[in-house]
């Protein structure tokens, strides 16, 4: 299956999902709000400073957003993602200026790139071609940011009996060594936090 008949898939259904749910957690296919916050605060170890420009790679309808306000940053933040019905969302949410878009502009450049969620739902797609599509991401990444990236994937540390067919389920060695051979000296792998997944912490 090509890149773009997988993303247009997925793009049905996270639309699927903001319509169903609006502009809550499940709309953005998570549990609740709670271990959304605990996502993004291991995801923001990132960050080097306290004043930074940030593309939220996967914005749904802008959680990262509101999350970053209400911590001590000064930030430019861009959110990106492929539904068109999550920027519509994230739009009518947050109405003070900030850049949302469905395409990406590989001109722009952005001190940090932060994607949540993005790699974890691959439906009917085969794994070799999803892990192609998370290679492919993760360049996007690196090329979009200036001082580092930041991701959270499915652990294959998860419990047998919970793990679902349509989901993708990333073994955590394979990704670190792959940031830390390509990407940067200074790479951590988080999976203290009590989720059954972990982040990836890229530092230029």
């Amino acid at each position: 299956m090509a890149s773009k008949e997988i993303l247009e898939q997925i793009d049905q259904y996270y639309t699927g999902k903001i319509k169903q749910y609006g502009a809550t957690p499940k709309g953005v296919d998570w549990n609740g709000e709670e271990s959304q916050y605990l996502r993004f605060e291991q995801l923001c170890k990132v960050f080097k400073e306290k004043e930074f420009s940030i593309l939220d790679y996967g914005c749904g309808f802008g959680s990262l957003y509101k999350f970053l306000k209400n911590q001590d940053y000064s930030f430019q933040y861009s959110g990106f993602d492929i539904s068109e019905e999550m920027i519509n969302k994230a739009k009518l949410a947050n109405s003070d200026g900030v850049q949302w878009f469905t395409k990406i502009n590989p001109l722009l450049k952005y001190d940090y790139a932060i994607a949540s969620g993005i790699f974890n739902v691959k439906l009917d797609t085969k794994e070799a071609e999803w892990l192609k599509l998370i290679l492919d991401t993760l360049e996007q990444l690196n090329q979009a940011s200036t001082k580092g990236f930041s991701f959270n994937m499915l652990t294959s540390y998860s419990d047998k009996p919970l793990m679902k067919e349509y989901l993708y389920y990333a073994k955590p060695e394979f990704f670190f060594e792959h940031c830390k051979k390509n990407y940067a000296k200074n790479v951590a792998l988080l999976h203290d936090y009590n989720l059954y997944e972990f982040s990836i912490i890229v530092k230029k």
